[in-house]
């Protein structure tokens, strides 16, 4: 039996409009045409915070700060916490969700995810335990940050999480995405998200702190790549976005994600889908 094909789309590090109007294109596009899955590899540039789709910027980070910093805003079409994108790779995976290799379920679908991730993290040297039941962060001084507490089938190296990952269902697709720390740097993060460095480095680690050395983007998405390959039993070819997809993505950048609107108070102009609804 021949290996499925998957389309890869390679480490590229964009700003946070490009980057999150990227993975709606394709999340869009898969729903409306039934595409074959894509892993995408990614970084961001200039760093960025994140909120939920339905979080309050309020109350996830200090908006202030990020402007002081040079670290932009940006809303995911994702539920889930403010996470500060700087020293990391994100990924992202879109597929239908009956897919074979998935199940039907959110949470199943963490836990396939999730096992490629602890494939690669294993190959680094690491003991990465996934997390079995998810610990509510409600009441924490931490409450608004996506590393203070695992949802389930996330990882944790250490007691403390490493890998964040949120996802959307709608017409049958799914997309998620997550980020893997490489490093942190505790009080910038916690000067972003408006709470004490030393809450961070409880609830947070990162590869640099578990491997006592750097790793570099490249060697993480080549062993993230081969993890992916050999767990799922599937191969993975280097692509690029379709014409529709980059057609898409900027009116994505232009309507949406580029504007204070969408980011910051989380509505879309008139006209416009704010964002694929969750199952």
């Amino acid at each position: 039996m021949s290996e499925a094909l998957w389309r890869f789309l390679p480490f590229r590090a964009l700003n946070a409009a490009e980057n999150m109007a990227v993975d709606e294109a394709v999340f869009r596009l898969n729903r409306r045409e039934g595409l074959p899955p894509t892993l995408r590899f990614y970084g961001w540039r200039p760093p960025a915070v994140s909120l939920g789709y339905f979080q309050k910027t309020s109350r996830g980070i200090d908006v202030g700060a990020c402007r002081q910093a040079g670290i932009d805003i940006v809303r995911r079409p994702t539920g889930g916490k403010a996470v500060l994108h700087e020293h990391e790779l994100t990924y992202s995976v879109v597929a239908a969700a009956d897919h074979p290799l998935f199940t039907g379920d959110i949470t199943g679908t963490y836990r396939v995810v999730s096992a490629c991730i602890v494939e690669a993290l294993r190959r680094l040297g690491l003991a990465p335990e996934v997390a079995c039941e998810g610990r509510s962060a409600a009441g924490m001084p931490l409450e608004g940050y996506c590393f203070a507490a695992p949802s389930r089938y996330e990882l944790l190296v250490g007691g403390r999480k490493i890998c964040g990952s949120a996802q959307v269902r709608s017409g049958g697709v799914f997309l998620q995405h997550g980020s893997l720390l490489a490093d942190m740097d505790p009080a910038r993060t916690a000067s972003v998200m408006g709470v004490p460095a030393g809450a961070v480095s409880a609830t947070t680690t990162t590869l640099r702190e578990q491997l006592g050395r750097a790793v570099g983007c490249g060697e993480l998405a080549r062993l993230l790549r081969e993890a992916f390959e050999d767990t799922l039993g599937i191969r993975l070819a280097e692509g690029c976005l379709s014409p529709a997809e980059k057609s898409l993505k900027e009116r994505l950048v232009a309507e949406k994600y580029g504007r204070d609107r969408w980011n910051l108070e989380g509505k879309a102009d008139p006209g416009e889908d704010a964002a694929p609804a969750a199952d």
